[in-house]
């Protein structure tokens, strides 16, 4: 009895939500990497998802699908980590502010939109390593930058542009990674709470219909923002060493101009496809621990 009391007001009640999110997101990024993959270079303009699949088999291999793990895994292990984690502590100190009662939804907006600001801030350099690994083979030959894992893309990005380049790219990374988080996050625990108390579903039927909403808004509310940050962090210099734009805010208007606002939604179908099961397997995933975790008396 007295070691239960104990354990509650030890280390590990705090840091149990980081670690927990951390691998959920982990495991998922192992099963969803492949998509990821397609998505990006889909976004590249590379063609469809049918056909970039198929010349990746034909001219990579199937490893080539599987090429920025390393980085995708880090980026999971420093910005999931950091994102529920933090949303967990988050919601937990609004609701003994809120003498126990359950957040309203908006209460559960803004503390998702903390949560992925601060989630991003500190992943952003593992998701450029990410980026630029999945985009190398796009380029011509002579500016392949050919990294070999995620910790030599840090380490190439550093020595060659310079510490705070591995935040190149940060400001649509933590503004994409705010809306994300406002339509997983918020929405995942509201459709608990419906799921469970207005529709009377058991749990597993709960977390699985949860997670298809939350998966589903994070797609809908990220996408246009996940598209200018694709196309501010794999942006060449020209022979002039000119880049195709200044910022975030220019590449927004010249997109408009060129494309429209649905051009921010290029390669919707493959990246909604890509999130929501991620978002899914995530909180499956995290489900699961928790479960093991309550068995085992953690």
């Amino acid at each position: 009895m007295g070691e239960k009391a104990q354990s509650s007001y030890g280390v590990w009640p705090v840091v149990k939500p980081f670690v927990n999110g951390g691998a959920s997101g982990m495991l998922a990024t192992c099963v969803i990497q492949p998509i990821d993959m397609i998505k990006v270079r889909i976004q590249l303009g590379q063609g469809s998802a049918a056909s970039i699949t198929r010349e990746m088999l034909k001219n990579e291999g199937f490893g080539a699908f599987y090429k920025g793990l390393s980085a995708g895994l880090l980026r999971q292990a420093t910005y999931t980590t950091a994102r529920l984690g933090s949303f967990r502590i988050l919601t937990n100190k609004a609701i003994e502010a809120n003498d126990g009662k359950p957040l309203p939804l908006y209460q559960k907006a803004l503390c998702g939109l903390t949560a992925g600001a601060i989630g991003a801030t500190v992943g952003s350099p593992a998701d450029l390593a990410l980026i630029r690994m999945q985009a190398d083979a796009t380029l011509p030959a002579a500016q392949r930058r050919h990294y070999t894992n995620a910790f030599h893309a840090l380490t190439r990005i550093t020595a060659d542009e310079g510490f705070f380049a591995l935040w190149k790219g940060a400001g649509p990374t933590v503004v994409r990674a705010m809306a994300l988080n406002m339509g997983m996050l918020a929405s995942y625990d509201q459709s608990v709470e419906f799921c469970k108390d207005q529709l009377g579903f058991g749990e597993g039927a709960t977390v699985l219909g949860a997670s298809a909403v939350s998966g589903f808004f994070a797609a809908a509310c990220s996408l246009p923002f996940d598209y200018v940050k694709t196309q501010i962090q794999k942006m060449q210099p020209d022979a002039q060493g000119k880049y195709p734009y200044t910022g975030s805010l220019d590449c927004v208007m010249k997109t408009l101009k060129a494309g429209g606002p649905f051009k921010f939604y290029t390669g919707f179908p493959v990246y909604c496809v890509r999130i929501a099961p991620h978002v899914m397997m995530t909180w499956l995933f995290l489900n699961h621990i928790q479960k093991l975790e309550k068995k085992a008396g953690f």
